[in-house]
């Protein structure tokens, strides 16, 4: 029975990265794909650069990556900056 329970957590360790990694099975659209190209292109990838292709690609795919985190982190739902001033510690006029 020890065997048995060591099996099924080593199965289900190596198990988990295979199902964390599963892609939606929604397809994608030509339009969907020409949109990420502009944008990955806008972001300076170069399509015809053969030379250095994983890294600029990578690069660019990184940088539109950071600049969609940064448009949601408005749209999050925590609010923004407070605005006007607070003090602490002291009570005000002393």
């Amino acid at each position: 029975m020890k065997r048995f329970m060591q099996a099924v957590v080593i199965a289900s360790l190596v198990g988990t990265p295979l199902v964390s990694f599963a892609q939606s099975s929604q397809p994608v659209t030509r339009a969907q794909v020409r949109a990420d190209m502009v944008a990955v292109e806008k972001a300076g990838y170069q399509p015809g650069d053969w030379l250095h292709y994983p890294e600029n690609l990578q690069a660019a795919e990184a940088k539109v990556a950071a600049q969609n985190a940064t448009a949601q982190a408005g749209v999050s739902g925590y609010g923004g900056e407070a605005i006007g001033t607070s003090v602490s510690g002291r009570v005000a006029g002393q």
